[in-house]
């Protein structure tokens, strides 16, 4: 679970502030900030192969990616997605926005409850949000809730292919765990030496 940094309600216009000076990330839910802790390599690892296949698709579109800098608004509540896309940004503020197509999520054990509770709750709200992505990172397990499909869950394992309809885009769950050490994918990338050589 994050930190909770202030053990008080703050506004949203006191958190904006702070939140350009802060040398560390803060989550603002229900008028309390929750400060967000590092991330592990697996995590790094699996965030990147994410955001690099999106934007390598969608260089030259009017959708664009964002990595886990930018934070978006639900409500009064404001979360750092680790990838996101926006094809139709109509908010001013350049450091957040209100209408993602796609948000993707890393697990850890320290986010899980809630990125799977109060997230994908607030998530689900936003009115623009096609598709909203849940990786762990601990064991192989891609769940993928879409709008389309009345937010119902869809969980996908090593040898599916992942399609996010929101951006036209077909993932192997292969790629999104390339190059992460996990119990699971050690096992994985070892029979597939084996087989091939």
């Amino acid at each position: 679970m994050p930190l909770k940094y202030a053990p008080y309600k703050i506004t949203v216009e006191n958190y904006l502030q702070g939140e350009i000076l802060a040398d560390v990330k803060h989550e603002l839910v229900e008028g309390e900030v929750y400060a967000m802790a590092g991330a592990s390599k697996n995590h790094e690892r699996i965030a990147g192969n994410v955001y690099r296949k999106i934007g390598n698709l969608l260089e030259n579109s009017t959708c664009e990616p964002f990595a886990s800098d930018l934070k978006v608004k639900v409500g009064n509540d404001f979360f750092y997605p680790d990838v996101m896309v926006v094809c139709e940004d109509k908010t001013e503020n350049e450091y957040f926005t209100e209408s993602p197509a796609l948000i993707v999520e890393v697990l850890s054990g320290s986010t899980r409850r809630m990125d799977e509770t109060t997230k994908k709750n607030a998530y689900q709200s936003i009115p623009s949000l096609q598709e909203y992505l849940l990786i762990e990172q601990d064991f192989v397990d891609v769940e993928l809730c879409s709008r389309n499909d009345g937010w119902q869950s869809k969980h996908y394992f090593l040898g599916d292919e992942v399609r996010l309809e929101s951006i036209a885009l077909t993932l192997t769950v292969e790629d999104i765990y390339q190059r992460v050490v996990n119990e699971e994918m050690t096992a994985y990338w070892q029979a597939k030496e084996n087989s091939e050589g």
